[in-house]
């Protein structure tokens, strides 16, 4: 059985997987097709389903674990799995093929613990930890199918920006440092409530509705008992404009902007050797 991560071009595959997308889609000339994602703990691949759409497509669903046979080629600079055959591995938890993390999660839970004790306001600090109480980081990725997309992804990734909000306020005093460190502890819980669970992290309703930036500016608000109103408005500012640099209307915003996208480029652009 081979990992994703070992495909080559050009080799004959054959493995058992988990479906974290699947589509039903035509060629231009109207012939049906099936579009795969799949993965395992080593990764994901694209994969298509060309002959026997029919007779295939009915053998499985978005999530379940499937055991493939098949060709790997390369499509527009990508690998790709060309699907021969596909039938279901009833005996497989789907669960257990979640890509997951490269890095120790008890390791990364405990630089949380410590982040969270570097928030020294007492209303913010609570805040904080009723949210992150409610929202289990180390099941979700940071994004479905970006930076950090595997299971745990969103602990590392929040790990990530909270460090960097924590350091750039050590080097510049002026900064609020209790509130651009709980803005990144909290800029991301929303995605635990936008995806549901591995291996597919399809979007809930409420998540294909509105999506991680407001889901969480719910949860962080309907947890913010014992906070003074300015304080909380801040706070919510912060994590509604993470994704926009022109929205910050304060330093600290503008922080925690910069710190997320710096994680997200750092874990995903190529390095040259």
């Amino acid at each position: 059985m081979t990992a994703i991560a070992e495909l080559e071009e050009n080799r004959t595959v054959e493995g058992v997987y988990a479906v974290a997308r699947k589509e039903r889609l035509r060629t231009r000339n109207g012939s049906s097709y099936l579009a795969l994602e799949l993965v395992d703990t080593s990764g994901r691949i694209g994969a298509r389903v060309w002959n026997d759409v029919d007779l295939l497509d009915g053998r499985f669903e978005t999530g379940d674990a499937v055991r493939v046979l098949g060709r790997v080629e390369r499509f527009r600079n990508e690998l790709q799995v060309e699907v021969r055959t596909l039938e279901p591995a009833e005996d497989v938890d789907p669960a257990g093929l979640t890509p997951g993390l490269r890095r120790d999660a008890d390791e990364l839970e405990g630089f949380l613990e410590f982040l969270l004790g570097e928030v020294h306001d007492d209303g913010l600090r609570g805040v904080v930890t009723r949210a992150l109480a409610a929202a289990p980081l180390r099941a979700y990725p940071a994004t479905p199918d970006g930076h950090h997309s595997y299971a745990g992804g969103l602990l590392e990734h929040t790990v990530g920006v909270a460090t960097l909000c924590r350091e750039t306020a050590q080097l510049h005093p002026r900064l609020r440092h209790d509130l651009v460190l709980a803005a990144g502890l909290l800029h991301d819980v929303g995605r635990t409530l936008e995806l549901g669970p591995g291996p597919a992290f399809a979007p809930t309703d409420e998540g294909r509705l509105l999506g991680h930036v407001h889901l969480g500016l719910r949860l962080v608000e309907e947890r913010a008992a014992g906070l003074a109103p300015a304080q909380l408005a801040e706070l919510l500012h912060c994590i509604a404009v993470h994704h926009e640099a022109r929205g910050a209307r304060t330093a600290e915003a503008a922080v925690l902007y910069h710190a997320n996208q710096l994680d997200a480029v750092a874990a995903t652009k190529p390095v040259d050797s």
